[in-house]
C-alpha cells in the first residue's frame, strides 16, 4: 500500500470542493506502478481515485500504473498500456476540459473503462453533454440494471451530474440504468473497446455486485 505517493494536507486547510476545479489538488504528485509480473499493463487516471479501485486493479491481475490528473495523453501512449482507467473524482465534469482534451486523443488508441467522473469525461470527450441531477445519488443502496444480462446490481454511488445518453445517439449504447430515477448509468461505445459506468464497482464502502466490471475490462483488453 505504500506503492501511491498520495499527496495530503491537514483537514483544516482542505480545499471545499465546490470551488475546486482543477482535480490537480486531489491527485498523484508523480507516477507510481505495481511490479510488472502481472497479465496486462494499465494506466490509471488519478482524478481523486478511491484507493480500493485500485487494489481490486491488482486482484483482477493487471500491473498499474497510476499518473495524475493533467498527464498529457501523448506521455501516456508512450508507456504504451494495454488499457487505460478514466478513475472517480469531485465537481463538474465540464470543468476538466484538460481531461475531456487527453481522453480525445485516447479513445481510438486503446482500451478504455470509465468510473464516475470518468463516465462522464468519456461522454463530453465523445461530444456528448452532462447535466446536473435535481437529487444527487449518494449513498450505498442503488439498484441499477444491467440491460445486457437484465441483472439487478445494488451499487455504491457518489455523484451529481449524469451522462446525456441521447446527445450520443449512434456512438454509444446504454448499458445500465438506475432503477431510482431512471437516469443513465453506463455506456458502451458501438465501434471502440470503450465503456464506463457511473457507480462504483469497487465496493470501498459499498456492495461488491459489480465488481465483475474489472474482470470485464480485462477480457476486452485481452480480446482487442
Amino acid at each position: 500500500e505504500g506503492c501511491w505517493k498520495w499527496e495530503s494536507r491537514p483537514a483544516d486547510r482542505q480545499p471545499s470542493r465546490a470551488t475546486v476545479n482543477s482535480r490537480k489538488k486531489f491527485s498523484l504528485k508523480d507516477y507510481c506502478t505495481t511490479a510488472p509480473l502481472r497479465c496486462c499493463s494499465i494506466v490509471v487516471y488519478d482524478f481523486g481515485i478511491k484507493f480500493n479501485i485500485l487494489r481490486n486493479l491488482v486482484d483482477t491481475g493487471f500491473d498499474v500504473t497510476v499518473v495524475p490528473a493533467q498527464t498529457p495523453a501523448e506521455k501516456v501512449l508512450e508507456m504504451n498500456p494495454d488499457g487505460i482507467i478514466l478513475s472517480n473524482g469531485p465537481g463538474d465534469p465540464q470543468t476538466v476540459t484538460y481531461a475531456i482534451e487527453s481522453a480525445k486523443k485516447l479513445m481510438d488508441k486503446k482500451p478504455i473503462f470509465g468510473i464516475c467522473l470518468g463516465h462522464q469525461i468519456l461522454g463530453l470527450a465523445m461530444g456528448g453533454k452532462t447535466y446536473k441531477l435535481k437529487f444527487g445519488h449518494h449513498g450505498g443502496n442503488h439498484p441499477v440494471k444491467d440491460l445486457s444480462t437484465g441483472r439487478v446490481e445494488i451499487t455504491s454511488q457518489n455523484h451529481n451530474y449524469c451522462v446525456d445518453i441521447n446527445s450520443l445517439k449512434g456512438k454509444v449504447r446504454l448499458t445500465h440504468k438506475n432503477l431510482f430515477d431512471g437516469s443513465e448509468e453506463g455506456l458502451q461505445h458501438v465501434e471502440l473497446p470503450i465503456f464506463s459506468v457511473q457507480h462504483h464497482p469497487e465496493a470501498g464502502p459499498g456492495p461488491n455486485d459489480s465488481a465483475h466490471l474489472f474482470k470485464r475490462f480485462r477480457e476486452m483488453i485481452e480480446g482487442y
